[in-house]
């Protein structure tokens, strides 16, 4: 039999504090129809995440096979998706999956797990609703990024679910496969029971790192346990997203397995094990004097990164407080990107290389804007480009990227990197693409949360990292923001959360 897969998807992490995301947002990253998908998956620098690609390759590989592309639309992090431009994708994602009923043997779903909409808590949970209602029960496997907030209906309409077991996001493509062999599995005649556990836990980003600490430890024991039961199909320990502020935030543990009670045993004892580490997951943040002080003394190379204002978790990537304190501080050597400031970055392509000028970041940020303060200084434009690079590393590797108009200013001692595109600086490319040597620099400055250590790793070690706490929409410091829908009581914002 050659099997028919439907192919679909929806992927954004959304900020429940950052303004809305529209069809531009979509645009500039991945909204793919039709064929389209396919060929993007196949294509040597695909425009979407390593999922599809990793899907649709090892479905190459396994045979003859017949896709049904539908809709895949991606988007940088950002906030709630506009509720009629999620209504306008639901429509074509039934009018495809109407299209297909009665003659597709599977459905694969790239999701991301934190989307949001102005409407909706749960669009991924609608989307595969959507699925369920229009073909009922045909083989269903959903691929998700580890900082998905799981709702019960995104466990309840899938067959399989699979999560991504790195931080950073570095096995998209191994995910993307593994969701094929399952679903295969599921062609096959198999069929898997899911279980699914939800802490009252919601950790601060920067404690959910997979190389070590608490996260590592749980998601390593969840792996180990799997290779020794045959029972067990998938185990996905999902770390959630803070600031998508749902009913449902909290750490979660899904099994997928053909025997249901060996499904709930292993995930009860993840569940504790991560309970037990509860009091780790904490951020430990660098005061920004510090951190300028060490940069300022340092021996050897450092990476500062500014984790609360990170364009990977929604946040604009406009602030300037440690571009300003080091440059106060007189500090030499030191490359510092990515700013979104798309003024700045088009006045300093229309001067050219070489032009001196007074650079105003944030010149037009609301007066009221709390994170867009401007800040200003004497700069000369070093390099420019188009902003169209292909990832070198990490997330970003083998992806063709767009930042818009890009320029290099050099001011006083720093590089600075200035966007068009909002992006977080997660891979070297967006430095060397202008021609900064990031191996001759004595610090470096990423407005990137986690995903930068995939791609700088082999300039910067664990122990030459600071992660700085200052004013962002992206803090790690949970009690700065006002949360109206989570629930509570949740640690670490709330002592007294109990488990039972």
């Amino acid at each position: 039999m050659t099997p028919r897969i439907a192919l679909l998807g929806f992927s954004i992490e959304c900020n429940r504090f950052a303004p809305p995301a529209t069809r531009a947002d979509f645009d500039r990253r991945c909204w793919l129809e039709g064929e389209a998908i396919l060929s993007d998956a196949r294509a040597p620098v695909p425009r979407a995440l390593a999922e599809m690609p990793g899907f649709v390759a090892d479905m190459d590989a396994a045979g003859p096979w017949e896709p049904v592309p539908i809709l895949l639309a991606m988007a940088e992090p950002n906030g709630p998706v506009e509720a009629g431009l999620f209504a306008a994708m639901m429509a074509i994602w039934r009018r495809g999956l109407e299209a297909a009923k009665g003659r597709v043997d599977g459905v694969y779903c790239v999701m991301h797990g934190a989307g949001l909409t102005t409407a909706d808590h749960d669009p991924e949970g609608t989307l595969q609703a959507l699925v369920r209602e229009v073909l009922g029960d045909v083989p269903f496997v959903c691929s998700y990024d580890l900082h998905a907030n799981v709702s019960d209906r995104m466990v309840e309409t899938v067959d399989a679910f699979v999560g991504y077991r790195t931080n950073p996001h570095l096995d998209l493509r191994e995910r993307g496969a593994e969701s094929a062999q399952l679903l295969r599995r599921l062609i096959a005649g198999e069929r898997f029971h899911r279980a699914f556990r939800r802490l009252p836990m919601v950790a601060p980003t920067v404690s959910q790192l997979t190389a070590q600490g608490p996260y590592a430890e749980v998601i390593g024991l969840g792996q180990d346990l799997a290779a020794q039961d045959a029972r067990i199909a998938n185990v996905s320990v999902m770390g959630g997203f803070a600031y998508g502020d749902t009913p449902f935030n909290g750490m979660a543990v899904i099994v997928t397995a053909t025997d249901a009670a060996a499904a709930e045993a292993l995930a009860d004892r993840l569940a504790r094990a991560a309970w037990e580490r509860r009091h780790r997951f904490v951020a430990h943040l660098t005061p920004l004097e510090e951190a300028v002080r060490r940069v300022l003394e340092s021996p050897v190379p450092l990476a500062l990164a500014d984790v609360a204002d990170n364009p990977g978790g929604g946040a604009a990537g406009t602030t300037v407080w440690i571009l300003e304190a080091l440059h106060a501080a007189g500090a030499r050597d030191v490359l510092v990107g990515m700013l979104l400031d798309a003024p700045l970055a088009i006045e300093a392509h229309g001067l050219g290389p070489g032009a001196r000028f007074t650079a105003r970041f944030n010149r037009d940020a609301a007066p009221d804007a709390p994170f867009s303060r401007p800040f200003a200084a004497e700069a000369v434009v070093r390099a420019v480009s188009d902003g169209r690079v292909t990832g070198r590393r990490g997330i970003y590797a083998g992806m063709a990227m767009t930042l818009g108009r890009t320029a290099c200013l050099q001011i006083g001692g720093l590089s600075v990197v200035v966007t068009e595109g909002r992006a977080q600086c997660a891979d070297p490319v967006f430095f060397e693409h202008l021609g900064l040597d990031i191996g001759a620099a004595r610090a470096v400055v990423v407005k990137s949360r986690g995903h930068f250590r995939g791609g700088f790793d082999e300039f910067f070690s664990h122990d030459r990292i600071i992660e700085v706490d200052c004013p962002g929409l992206t803090s790690p410091i949970l009690s700065r923001f006002d949360w109206r829908h989570m629930p509570r009581p949740v640690l670490p914002l709330d002592p007294e959360a109990r488990w039972p």
